[in-house]
């Protein structure tokens, strides 16, 4: 199994001048050690205006700064937003293609279509078509990597004429594609797809492996016509991470991080009303946590086996990777077991500490991880030559990549 790290870069009020740049610079030393250590991704996301939740409204200048900082870690953008008021396709398309050359091929192009009131409405972007935009996005997009030159689009939201986009990433025919995802029915459509599924749902092994099932027994049907040029059989589940040797001390540490993540994300996308530059939302984490399934006594419990909630007399609280090295190593076993390809951790939550998150991602790729990256280069060739006949198949159902219409010359300006 791989494992990741994730970034919403998240900021709780209250703000002094220098913390946000602060926050970026401790992220990248965090990516760097990473890399350094044995992580096999890092994973960034696209988030507009979303206030102490997500800092992160321009992941690829984060990640290629975190390109030129590294040398082996996968560079995942978790998600790029493709309605078009958000990103314009072509642009999406030189942007990954740059990434990608300047990191010498380590990109993973996670896609999405966002779902919160404040970036959808901030954008003008119309909730029942964002779907049917990132479909078209993401067919104009892979088009656009592979196509010398890209022959056009005429769909029903998107139209663009002959050009030739320029870069063409290093990867080919393109980086591995992902979609975000935080129901079965999405997990589904990654599957129909042929694309990677970045679950952003704290999902038990159990339910994960149900979920698990379904994506490779749809990638293996008919069903499943490339949304790209390639297909990327791969599952994620993102989950909370803090480890140290003592569970008090990692509990202490890590929790309320994160349940802060949890809450916040809430706030933004089921309960919460919010002010632009008024709303508190650690002051209001703090007084309502208790409400939302956030309740530190009863994830706060030690010496119990680890899952994403723990419970008690019927009440569930978030609970994740929050442990000593023997829970963790458990826990992704269970994982692990389940078929899950890749456990991608949050552990720049809330006001977690950097050095703490520094000491755990240090500890765990010590005295776990090398258990599960041994004979992982053994598990993903089966799994793919598993996979082969069907991905071939697939492949072979996507319409290929065209050539523009003879008549598309642009003609040179006339200069009076």
């Amino acid at each position: 199994m791989k494992f990741g790290i994730f970034y919403e870069h998240q900021l709780p009020r209250p703000w002094a001048d220098d913390d946000e740049h602060r926050l970026l610079k401790d992220a990248l030393e965090q990516v760097e050690l990473a890399d350094r250590v044995g992580f096999d991704y890092v994973w960034e996301v696209e988030h507009h205006f979303l206030e102490e939740y997500s800092h992160s409204s321009a992941p690829e200048v984060f990640l290629a700064a975190a390109s030129q900082r590294t040398s082996r870690i996968r560079l995942g953008h978790g998600i790029v937003q493709l309605p078009f008021n958000f990103n314009h396709t072509a642009r999406v398309a030189e942007r990954i293609a740059t990434l990608d050359l300047v990191s010498d091929g380590r990109v993973d192009f996670g896609t999405g279509e966002a779902s919160s009131a404040a970036e959808l409405g901030g954008f003008l972007v119309n909730r029942a078509d964002k779907r049917a935009q990132w479909a078209e996005a993401l067919d104009a997009v892979t088009r656009m990597f592979v196509e010398t030159p890209f022959a056009g689009y005429q769909g029903a939201h998107f139209e663009m004429p002959p050009r030739n986009v320029v870069p063409k990433p290093l990867q080919k025919p393109h980086p591995p594609l992902w979609v975000a995802c935080s129901r079965r029915e999405t997990i589904h459509l990654a599957a129909q797809k042929g694309i990677g599924a970045l679950s952003f749902s704290f999902i038990e092994p159990g339910e994960a492996e149900q979920w698990v099932g379904d994506y490779y027994a749809t990638i293996q049907s008919e069903e499943c016509v490339p949304g790209g040029f390639a297909v990327n059989p791969n599952i994620a589940c993102v989950m909370p991470m803090m480890c140290h040797a003592d569970e008090e001390t990692a509990i202490e540490r890590g929790l309320d991080g994160g349940h802060f993540f949890g809450y916040s994300l809430g706030h933004y996308y089921v309960f919460g009303n919010h002010t632009p530059g008024e709303t508190n939302v650690w002051e209001e984490f703090e007084r309502n946590r208790d409400l939302f399934g956030f309740r530190r006594e009863v994830a706060a419990q030690t010496g119990q086996a680890l899952g994403a909630q723990l419970f008690e007399q019927g009440l569930g609280s978030l609970r994740g990777a929050i442990g000593t090295p023997a829970q963790l190593r458990e826990l992704m076993r269970n994982y692990a077991d389940a078929g899950v390809d890749q456990v991608i951790f949050v552990s720049q939550a809330g006001n977690n500490r950097h050095e703490h998150i520094c000491e755990s991602l240090e500890l765990f790729a010590r005295e776990v991880m090398p258990e599960f990256h041994e004979g992982e280069t053994e598990r993903e060739t089966q799994k793919l030559e598993r996979l082969g006949p069907a991905i071939e198949a697939a492949l072979a159902r996507r319409a290929p990549p065209r050539r523009p219409p003879p008549d598309s010359t642009i003609m040179a300006a006339m200069q009076p």
